[in-house]
């Protein structure tokens, strides 16, 4: 269980599902880990529940400057270098036709989900060490339509040319750049999006996302971070800008 012995990463999202399944993933693979978020109570909880003294936290906002060097720094200042990097924070924002679709929430999740990602490239990158690895969560989100999500749709399809371009500009430090792209996840923001679309009983929404998955089934966060695992490690030396999708066969119905 060494695949990640002496890499130091940063994880934007750490407290959530999928970024605290990836976070545990990496503890366990011999990685040192900064978790990122904007609640410290619940980063706190996110490092007790890790039990490592492998693991810190910095909180922050992603989609703000001073916020993104601060948690760079943080992170220079405790472990003293980056090797792996899961661009992860994201929200999902309302459920409404666009024609509905409140302006300042519409903002929100491109600050978030987008100008956070951007901004994370943009800062980590170049502090990062060369052969590193960088993952960003996108989402089926980014490569299809969801009627009702139109801020999260476009953050997530915007995260994709992103990370091409990074692909693209690091790629002379041999350091790959790969986007994630989840199906539905059992997580605390798909659950959300299940009362969302169907207030009075949100399993009606589950049973449609699942009538929808060959698999009949969510994935597990543990199963995403399997995947951030293969990537952050020397087995994937030889990708970059590449869609990874996991979803239990969603993009082929």
């Amino acid at each position: 269980m060494d695949k990640l012995k002496n890499k130091v990463a940063i994880i934007t999202g750490g407290a959530g599902g999928i970024g605290f399944a990836t976070a545990k993933a990496f503890l366990d693979e011999g990685a040192k880990v900064l978790l990122v978020g904007r609640s410290e109570k619940k980063l706190e909880e996110a490092v007790k529940k890790l039990k490592s003294s492998n693991v810190s936290y910095c909180t922050a906002d992603v989609s703000k400057t001073e916020d993104t060097l601060h948690y760079v720094n943080d992170t220079l200042g405790k472990f003293g270098k980056i090797d792996i990097f899961l661009n992860n924070a994201g929200i999902e924002g309302a459920v409404k036709p666009i024609a509905e679709y409140p302006e300042a929430e519409f903002d929100k999740v491109i600050a978030i989900n987008l100008r956070g990602v951007w901004l994370g490239c943009k800062y980590v990158i170049p502090k990062m060490s060369d052969g590193g690895s960088v993952m960003i969560t996108s989402s089926v989100a980014g490569l299809k339509g969801f009627a009702g999500l139109s801020a999260y749709v476009a953050s997530k399809h915007g995260v994709i040319g992103i990370m091409k371009v990074a692909a693209l500009e690091h790629a002379g430090r041999n350091i790959r750049v790969n986007s994630i792209h989840p199906g539905p996840v059992h997580t605390r923001m798909m659950y959300s999006i299940e009362k969302e679309f169907s207030p009075e009983d949100p399993s009606k929404a589950r049973d449609g996302f699942e009538s929808n998955i060959p698999f009949s089934r969510y994935a597990d966060a543990s199963e995403v971070a399997d995947l951030a695992v293969f990537l952050a490690s020397d087995e994937s030396k030889y990708m970059t800008g590449t869609q990874q999708v996991i979803d239990g066969g969603m993009m082929i119905q």
